[in-house]
């Protein structure tokens, strides 16, 4: 793991999310910066076991029990933090989940179970957060979003509609936060080999199997968590606005700038080796 100095150290920061996959990565380095980090995910054992490992270390860890989607718990959980650390520094907006598959296999279950964690957990998470950093004149909010939130992507509407919405509402909010001295960063990660991969806790594909799932993403070369979360935290602490890793992803996202009808047809190649996946006979 890459040292980030002392710019971490005594820092209170909450991550959401932050049981497993890149959470727990975040948790994890934050922790050996020095941070108090505050973990907060709906699988609370799970989440207590990382904040028991980090404590085991000598880190400053406490676990929370939290759904995003509950407003009023976030509003609460951010409000017990900042009563028990004296402030709050990082907010990590990191908890997601996917939804895959094509449009037309969709329910509007799927819709709103994204829509409800994706987004609405973001917002939540600013709506808590925000009122406290803008009364201190600092803080951090890092939403994590996704290369889906800025490019054109296929087979997964519901996740890239959400994750472009991050996006546009962290750049927006970053501009206006900048007069109340609180930063934002939005994380646009690439493939990171998390659960998310094959799914997640809370996630489901209409269109490909887990099995699926996994052969497409690894043919995209995930790159592990811990290093996903040292060069995030690189980008974070340079207050860079939006933060792609692994940063060869960058060409894709200069491609649908220069040229959205040619990104649109690199993801017409990609849904159909999708569907030749999909299609394919069981090994």
């Amino acid at each position: 793991m890459a040292s980030h100095g002392t710019a971490l150290t005594g820092k209170v920061a909450f991550i959401t999310g932050g049981a497993s996959g890149i959470g727990a990565a975040l948790s994890e380095a934050l922790a050996a910066a020095g941070a108090d980090v505050w973990i907060a995910d709906r699988q609370v054992e799970t989440a207590e076991n990382v904040a028991q490992r980090l404590r085991s270390t000598g880190a400053n860890a406490h676990a929370v029990a939290l759904d995003i989607r509950d407003a009023a718990a976030f509003e609460a959980a951010i409000a017990e933090t900042v009563r028990t650390s004296g402030r709050i520094d990082f907010l990590f907006n990191n908890a997601g989940i996917g939804i895959g598959g094509e449009v037309d296999a969709l329910t509007l279950e799927d819709w709103t179970d994204i829509i409800d964690v994706n987004l609405r957990g973001v917002v939540h998470g600013v709506q808590a957060a925000y009122p406290t950093m803008i009364a201190q004149g600092s803080g951090h909010i890092v939403n994590t979003a996704s290369m889906a939130g800025l490019i054109t992507t296929s087979a997964q509407a519901g996740y890239a509609a959400t994750k472009h919405a991050v996006v546009a509402l962290s750049k927006t909010l970053r501009v206006e936060a900048a007069a109340h001295g609180v930063q934002v960063s939005v994380l646009c990660p690439g493939v990171v080999r998390t659960p998310i991969l094959s799914g997640g806790e809370y996630g489901r594909n209409r269109t490909l199997s887990r099995e699926s799932l996994i052969k497409l993403g690894e043919a995209l070369r995930p790159i592990e968590p811990d290093q996903f979360a040292s060069a995030a935290l690189r980008g974070v602490l340079r207050n860079q606005a939006i933060i792609v890793v692994p940063r060869w992803w960058k060409a894709l996202w200069y491609l649908e700038r220069l040229s959205p009808t040619l990104s649109m047809k690199t993801a017409a190649v990609a849904l159909k080796r999708t569907r030749d996946v999909a299609s394919a006979p069981l090994q």
